[in-house]
């Protein structure tokens, strides 16, 4: 099975991220999340596709969501302005961003990765 990988190269979770898909068979296509974030179509569709609620989306622990203040702005955004601003900026964006073009996952847990891509390698 062939994954796209949304990362930060120099992010270690994504590498081991990428070092467990890979492990388990995986084909990896990687896509730097700063250089190339996805468009709000692609987001809006990823986000519709990994079922989580929009804020699960947020680096909520990165420079820019601090910086510019969005735990306290994001409540008085609507839906469409939120995506707008993650597309706007990789950085925003929790990472990695796995998907197979019908499943997504977001973030780095063994455990999750084990139930959505242990059969990666098998398809």
């Amino acid at each position: 099975m062939s994954l796209t990988v949304y990362q930060y190269p120099q992010c270690g979770t994504c590498r081991n991220a990428v070092k467990w898909l890979k492990e388990h068979g995986a084909e990896v296509e990687s896509i730097n999340l700063f250089e190339n974030p996805p468009s709000v179509e692609r987001l809006t569709k990823l986000i519709e596709q990994s079922g989580l609620e929009l804020k699960k989306w947020f680096n909520t622990s990165g420079e820019v969501y601090k910086e510019q203040k969005l735990k306290d702005k994001l409540p008085g955004m609507s839906r469409e302005d939120q995506i707008a601003l993650l597309a706007s900026n990789g950085r925003l964006i929790k990472r990695p961003v796995v998907t197979d073009g019908e499943q997504v996952t977001v973030g780095f847990k063994p455990e999750q990765y084990e139930a959505a891509w242990s059969s990666a390698g098998k398809s």
